[in-house]
């Protein structure tokens, strides 16, 4: 049986874009002009698949989201424009179960659209999540003691800043949002290691869930920048657009270097990118490696190499993924120390010793 998608825009043209590019798949497509649209056929029938708008008359993107994953939760794909405003609007409705988001179908190019292969990955994927998985987050709090530990080129003394012991590192793509908040939540605000992130997103959306983070977190979230310090007890989210590579200065200080070539990465940030720079300059004994839900392999090439060079390597097990991807890819390859569900890598992580 054919998989059934609901596309959900306003615009006529994004939807017959969309209806163009996902009827490749021979999936069934509907189609809604607004949100109360969206609620109704999505109440009544049920879809494998429903690609969101945000802004759209009589009901928007974000109300819909909730109704739908309130009565009838489904596999939701936001279609957002790729600016700071509505990069805040998408993490709200993450929040509400949202699963993961692409950008309005672009420019023409050689007859696609410049983001065809993206939209074509992204619900072919959504389309085989299991409906058990298909929750709100739970909603975090920022916790009442807080710490901050002075990073970026910020004026007055550091204060007895230690060594850094360990460095943790963690990869997620789609799925991965609420699953990175609560790891910040979790964390505590005495935590003695710097936690750097990978979690696959543009420019505009990586500023704007690095400050969601730090709301969230008794540790300071970053979003890192060209030559930001690298501290123990600080959380650094790497900025979309350039590889997070790190680099050791003569004063012994580690610092953030931003790579702006792409490479062969499809994603970047790239996972395996800031891995395989982590191993040149924390040494893979240093290091704790996390994969978590996510599309495709990236990541699994760096995991391994930490494992191999005797680092301590989690991967997020089959039973907790969203998408059962980046951490199988991992763990295929032999790249995983302990494969766990969601839960308990966030609890080896918390109490990491």
């Amino acid at each position: 049986m054919a998989k059934k998608v609901l596309i959900v825009d306003d615009s006529a043209l994004v939807r017959k874009q969309l209806t163009e590019i996902i009827a490749t798949l021979n999936f069934d497509i509907d189609i809604a002009k607004n949100g109360k649209e969206a609620v109704e056929k999505a109440t009544s029938m049920q879809y494998d698949v429903i690609t969101m708008d945000i802004n759209m008359p009589i009901m928007d993107g974000i109300e819909a989201v909730k109704l739908i994953m309130q009565q009838q939760p489904t596999a939701i794909l936001m279609v957002s424009s790729l600016t700071t405003e509505n990069a805040s609007i998408t993490m709200d409705a993450l929040d509400l179960g949202a699963i993961d988001y692409i950008s309005k179908p672009g420019t023409m190019n050689v007859g696609k659209v410049d983001n065809y292969d993206e939209i074509i990955t992204k619900v072919k994927s959504l389309s085989r999540i299991p409906k058990r998985r298909l929750v709100a987050n739970k909603p975090t709090s920022r916790p009442p003691v807080r710490r901050k530990v002075v990073t970026r080129d910020e004026s007055g003394p550091v204060s007895e800043v230690k060594e850094i012991e360990k460095i943790v590192l963690i990869g997620s793509s789609t799925g991965g949002p609420g699953l990175i908040e609560q790891i910040c939540a979790s964390l505590p605000y005495n935590y003695k290691y710097p936690v750097c992130i990978v979690q696959h997103m543009p420019a505009q959306f990586t500023e704007a869930f690095a400050q969601r983070l730090d709301k969230a977190s008794s540790l300071a979230v970053y979003e890192t920048t060209k030559n930001m310090e690298i501290l123990p007890g600080n959380i650094y989210l790497a900025r979309g657009g350039v590889h997070l590579n790190f680099a050791k200065k003569t004063s012994g200080k580690i610092v953030v270097r931003e790579d702006q070539d792409k490479g062969s990465n499809f994603f970047h940030p790239s996972v395996n990118d800031m891995m395989h720079s982590a191993l040149q300059v924390f040494g893979a004994k240093n290091i704790i490696g996390v994969i978590l839900t996510g599309i495709g392999d990236d990541g699994a090439d760096g995991m391994v190499e930490i494992k191999t060079n005797g680092g301590y390597t989690l991967g997020e097990s089959e039973s907790s993924a969203t998408v059962y991807g980046m951490p199988k890819e991992a763990y295929d390859r032999g790249g995983v120390s302990e494969q766990l569900d969601f839960k308990n890598i966030l609890k080896k992580i918390a109490t990491l010793k």
